[in-house]
């Protein structure tokens, strides 16, 4: 089977697209490169010893999308390309609309032109809000923190609607928590271009002395030290997910949380890494971050029970192996 995977390059994408090789799919890779690296499909191949297609495309390109569909035989579509950071979206809501609702609408267009059956979508627990925790996939969405959780919520009724109007179609709505760490090899992870927006590879930037210290945003929140508490997952966990789903994909709609079902504080996050790798990372309490919310954690049930999944890595391998990735990469920009 033929699997599109938009924004394949990117951190979440690339792991997916080991997964996927390694669970006998073909790939094909969509992907503009506005946050990622091309280097990294070369080390998608050496880890899964198999080749994957890639274009450099914009999404929200029709066209281009298109000729994608035109080429190839595309037998379902994990959809991850999209603008990710919370804080970026409060700045730049026009972008963060455009980008990821226009993304959505002209791929499930394409699907339905070229009669594609299977869909799995990248959404986010922000589209919870500031709900009671832990989230369950039946609570109403409370997306209004930020633009970037009304971008996934709003992708999320299309993709419903769509269902409702299209017999046969099927979709995978995946809201899933924050996902840290990277590869046992090494050879890919979480390499933002730029100041880091998300907690870990600004850790791990701290840690190799790249960035000065580690800001944590607030101390104040109703947790248990007062900082932001979040449900990390490990990307290797969270790309098996993705597989799960496609593999267990039926007509209808279909909603689950990729999660551990755990709570980590920033500074539990924080001693954990500096537990798994004995280097100290240096930090400052600052502001609060527009669009936080103080709790985030998953009921990861519904996954377990319906697609056989449980996250199985835990928070000291997370740190063990974003930090390996870190040194690894930093060998590898300078070789090149």
């Amino acid at each position: 089977m033929n699997i599109l995977v938009t924004g394949g390059a990117g951190y979440i994408g690339t792991h997916t697209c080991v997964a996927l090789l390694e669970a006998g799919y073909s790939v094909i890779v969509a992907d503009n490169l506005s946050n990622s690296n091309i280097q990294a499909l070369d080390k998608i191949k050496e880890i899964a010893q198999k080749e994957l297609i890639f274009y450099q495309v914009d999404v929200t390109d029709e066209k281009s999308v298109d000729k994608i569909f035109t080429n190839h035989e595309i037998d379902g579509v994990i959809h991850f390309a999209g603008l990710k950071a919370v804080g970026e979206s409060v700045e730049k809501p026009l972008a963060y609309y455009h980008n990821n609702i226009v993304s959505t609408m002209i791929l499930v267009r394409a699907c339905q032109n070229y009669k594609v059956k299977r869909f799995v979508f990248s959404s986010s627990a922000t589209v919870y809000g500031d709900n009671n925790v832990p989230f369950k996939e039946n609570m109403s969405l409370l997306p209004t923190t930020n633009p970037y959780g009304e971008t996934k919520a709003m992708s999320e009724r299309i993709l419903t609607d769509t269902v409702k109007a299209t017999p046969g179609f099927s979709v995978a709505l995946l809201r899933y928590f924050n996902p840290v760490g990277a590869h046992e090899s090494g050879l890919i992870g979480e390499a933002p271009n730029g100041i880091p927006n998300n907690l870990m590879p600004y850790v791990t930037q701290v840690a190799k002395g790249k960035l000065e210290k580690l800001k944590v945003f607030g101390n104040d929140y109703r947790t248990i030290d007062g900082t932001g508490v979040r449900d990390y997952i490990h990307v290797l966990d969270l790309a098996e997910g993705h597989v799960a789903a496609l593999n267990n994909l039926i007509e209808g709609t279909h909603i689950y949380n990729l999660g551990t079902g755990r709570g980590t504080s920033v500074l539990e996050l924080v001693k954990a890494f500096e537990e798994a790798n004995g280097i100290e990372v240096p930090y400052e309490i600052v502001e609060r971050r527009t669009g936080d919310i103080a709790s985030c954690y998953a009921d990861a049930s519904k996954a377990k029970r319906e697609l056989g999944w449980t996250a199985k890595r835990d928070i000291i391998a997370m740190c063990r192996d974003a930090w390996r990735f870190e040194k690894n990469y930093k060998e590898f920009v300078e070789t090149v």
